[in-house]
């Protein structure tokens, strides 16, 4: 480096014109008037011109394959009771969420048979008995994770569970 040389200092925002170089300490000037001592490792000159004439290279980036068994949409269970059974008003309360917790764990047990990794369950906005029943089920499982579908739960109809 030598006098009259633009300098910036590794690792800090300073810069400024060197005024004199002895030995390994460069004395240069900042924006503000102000002298600063350096030794000549920690400066890098500032030239623009070191950088025009390099080319950018552009790579592609790398496409992560995922198998085609997980590129499926996710399987979707309705919990609403008029599409388990034919005749609903053949049933009463405790029947129905008797019938509507067999059906959950039925769908649970059939997607970690066959390593499914996502299942959405729709129980549907209510007085929260079927969701209670439903967050209870999952609660009780192990390696699952599982959240509301929108971010207010309280309005979500459904729950996204993901098997580990």
């Amino acid at each position: 480096m030598k006098i009259g040389d633009t300098v910036s200092v590794v690792d800090e925002d300073l810069s400024g014109v060197v005024t004199s170089v002895k030995g390994n300490i460069v004395v240069f000037k900042d924006q503000y008037g102000f002298t600063h001592q350096y030794p000549n490792e920690k400066l890098v000159p500032k030239n623009a011109d070191l950088y025009e004439n390099i080319r950018i290279i552009r790579k592609a980036e790398p496409k992560k394959t995922i198998s085609k068994k997980h590129q499926r949409n996710h399987l979707v269970i309705d919990l609403h009771f008029h599409n388990l059974v034919k005749n609903p008003d053949d049933y009463d309360s405790f029947e129905r969420l008797f019938i509507q917790k067999e059906k959950l764990i039925e769908v649970i047990e059939f997607c970690r048979k066959n390593n499914l990794k996502r299942l959405e369950i729709v129980h549907g906005i209510g007085d929260g008995i079927l969701q209670r029943m439903v967050r209870d089920v999952l609660e009780s499982l192990v390696n699952v994770d599982f959240y509301n579908k929108e971010i207010l739960h309280h309005q979500s109809g459904a729950v996204m569970v993901e098997f580990h």
